[in-house]
């Protein structure tokens, strides 16, 4: 697979600069570097939102904008779906990658991760990628300059002027978008910390209500993070380790034991923190991620799907209640 997140995406990001206008995105030359505003001084908008978030899944997955609930009225929602989860979620979506570089900061996704291997998930899986062209998505409110260029080059390997990234602010539309579409992410990254056998994993969709886009991103982070903790929803259909993986083989009936034991632990509810505005618990907590019980960070309802025996299994809840404080539609 050497190199084809980053090939896939390159491809992703040469339509998306097509269709520049339409999208309402502003794409710049950092001294021979591309840089694609999504919402920092471009205005951005839903669709670039929604490319932003396939971006960001390597071009391994779905995303849209569906319709649902919330306190009794419509609401919007974002609906993502994907058969490389693996791949899609945890070697490209997740923003795992803290860019830092002088004043600047961002939080880094895309299959630019895969290209740098910086983090401990890609040791786990034995993944790398040394491709010609990579991409990266910026959850930032600064547009990078060269030096952030030069510094991921360092890192992944990649010339600069080989180097695409993206950017958008959580307070904004498409910022928003994308980080309400880790639906799945959320449910495969703590599918992945509290031990469950991800070789079983096939297939997963999620969906959860759009945030509204916040006055600063400090709201923003709050009303994203709340989207996902009490109002995501996300299937994962399951089945039998037995395509020659690693590792122990696991039957169907092994799968759902799998699942009755871990799937309890999965949804948000499960941490005690769970039943507050995120930004609540994040100012408790000092504005300090690390003092916010990790188990927290998940969707707020998994249903896990047994491919192989029939076997339906749902854990958690959703709570609209906490979900309209947080959006203020009350």
């Amino acid at each position: 697979m050497d190199g084809r997140l980053n090939e896939r995406t390159v491809a992703r990001v040469e339509r998306l600069l097509a269709r520049s206008f339409e999208l309402k995105v502003d794409v710049q030359d950092v001294n021979g570097e591309r840089l694609v505003d999504c919402g920092v001084k471009a205005p951005g908008g839903l669709e670039a939102g929604l490319e932003l978030a396939r971006v960001c899944l390597a071009d391994l997955g779905q995303v849209s904008l569906g319709s649902g609930t919330l306190a009794g009225r419509a609401w919007p929602t974002v609906e993502v779906a994907t058969d490389h989860p693996v791949a899609a979620c945890l070697f490209s979506q997740y923003a795992g990658w803290q860019i830092g570089v002088g004043k600047f900061f961002a939080m880094g996704s895309g299959p630019m991760r895969a290209a740098a291997g910086r983090e401990a998930i890609f040791s786990e899986f034995a993944y790398r990628e040394t491709p010609l062209a990579t991409v990266g998505v910026l959850e930032g409110g600064k547009l990078p300059s060269s030096e952030v260029f030069a510094w991921l080059a360092e890192r992944t390997g990649v010339a600069a002027s080989s180097t695409s990234l993206l950017i958008a602010p959580t307070a904004s539309m498409a910022g928003s978008l994308q980080v309400v579409a880790r639906v799945v992410e959320t449910a495969l990254h703590k599918l992945h910390e509290i031990g469950f056998d991800l070789r079983t994993v096939r297939s997963a969709s999620g969906v959860a209500p759009f945030a509204p886009v916040a006055a600063n991103d400090l709201e923003g982070i709050g009303r994203t993070n709340d989207a996902i903790l009490y109002g995501g929803s996300v299937v994962v259909h399951v089945g039998p380790s037995d395509r020659g993986e690693t590792g122990p083989n696991l039957s169907g009936d092994d799968v759902d034991d799998l699942v009755r034991t871990l799937g309890p632990k999965v949804p948000a509810g499960a941490s005690s923190m769970y039943g507050r505005p995120f930004l609540e618990i994040f100012e408790e907590a000092g504005r300090d991620f690390y003092k916010i019980d990790p188990h927290l960070f998940s969707p707020g309802e998994i249903t896990f799907c047994n491919v192989k025996t029939g076997r339906t299994q749902r854990f958690g809840g959703l709570d609209h209640a906490t979900l309209a404080r947080s959006f203020g539609a009350l």
